[in-house]
């Protein structure tokens, strides 16, 4: 029986109960399938970390890391504590970088009994965001701090192979569901690298004569998102654009309770990681209302790009009969853990009742 070994990092917050949640659907969907297991190591990184010992994780961390088959994230950030800067650069960003998790995938659809924010509700949106570089770089620096005279300067960095290897990922995923692509830029404003971007989406249209490929600006695919959020399939933006517009597909579909992601080695030279959208939410940390829906469905897409695609397939069904009894719908009506033993008694029934 094949066992894949899972990197377990709760994190901050609320990070710990939707990790345990999910971690026990996970456990739940193998021993149903019973042809695989599941194995964790858990690690303690977070802002508490970082506040007894000067780092968000261990300075050999990433190696640590290498040998997982999967990571699976709650959730990093503690505001008060410890600047969002420091926790997100510390932890976060290192891991995506260094295991060339260049395509953040976030699935964008209203699950049945959950009620959207639009009158449309029949969308099933796909968003491919570049994870890696961009606008993310880190690149750039602050002089003359504190004078009159400071400048801070923040430099987006876009390469030729990081472009196209994340449109070609987009294209890939259109090719496989209905065949559109999105691309998004702000050429019109942003003369170099936006319009590189848009040469370079022009250029591979080229490879697929199969998908229909519309380039939109920023602010005109935010607006068609909320007016006409059906007449889109895959969305593919750079790191900023995507995270912004990702935030937005979750506000359509119901919440950041709901929003699952995954940060994807599509070569599959390091392990991938999975991870809710939502924050670690402090203020309702010591509640017990956080809806572990998302971190759930992240679990399904880490056990599909595993290969365990019937148990992926049966968590997002457990998944959708739960949420279609009403259960974890509106967001601090149920506790944590009633949401989590819905989920687990649709799984083990395994069927729509």
């Amino acid at each position: 029986m094949k066992n894949h070994s899972i990197a377990l990092i709760p994190g901050d917050g609320i990070g710990t109960a939707v990790i345990d949640a999910a971690w026990a659907v996970l456990q739940a969907a193998a021993k149903k399938q019973g042809t695989f297991t599941l194995s964790a190591t858990t690690f303690p990184w977070s802002c508490a970390f970082y506040k007894e010992t000067g780092a968000m994780m261990p300075a050999d961390g990433i190696e640590e890391l290498r040998g997982f088959d999967a990571i699976l994230l709650g959730a990093v950030g503690w505001p008060a504590e410890v600047p969002d800067s420091v926790s997100l650069h510390g932890l976060l960003l290192p891991i995506r970088k260094a295991f060339v998790q260049y395509a953040n995938i976030r699935p964008h659809r209203l699950l049945p009994g959950v009620e959207g924010p639009l009158k449309k509700d029949e969308f099933d949106i796909l968003c491919i965001r570049e994870n890696t570089e961009g606008e993310y770089s880190g690149a750039g620096g602050r002089v003359h701090v504190g004078t009159p005279d400071e400048v801070a300067v923040e430099t987006s960095i876009f390469t030729r192979t990081g472009v196209e290897r994340i449109l070609r990922f987009g294209f890939e995923q259109a090719r496989s569901r209905r065949k559109k692509l999105a691309s998004i830029t702000k050429s019109n404003a942003q003369k170099y690298s936006m319009v590189f971007w848009d040469e370079m989406t022009a250029k591979l249209a080229a490879d697929y004569p199969d998908v229909e490929v519309t380039t939109y600006h920023i602010d005109a695919m935010a607006a068609r998102m909320v007016m006409a959020p059906e007449t889109l399939d895959v969305v593919v933006a750079s790191n900023l654009f995507g995270d912004i517009l990702t935030d937005l597909g979750a506000a359509i579909q119901g919440g950041l309770g709901f929003a699952a992601s995954a940060n994807i080695n599509p070569d599959r030279s390091a392990p991938s990681m999975f991870e809710p959208v939502h924050g670690s939410a402090p203020d309702i940390a010591h509640l017990g209302i956080a809806n572990p829906i998302a971190a759930i469905w992240s679990g399904a897409m880490m056990l599909d790009h595993l290969g365990e695609k019937e148990a992926a397939a049966a968590i997002i069904l457990a998944i959708e009969t739960a949420t279609a009894k009403g259960v974890g719908t509106v967001p601090g009506k149920d506790k944590t853990d009633v949401i989590t033993a819905a989920v687990l008694t649709a799984l083990l029934r395994g069927e729509m009742e």
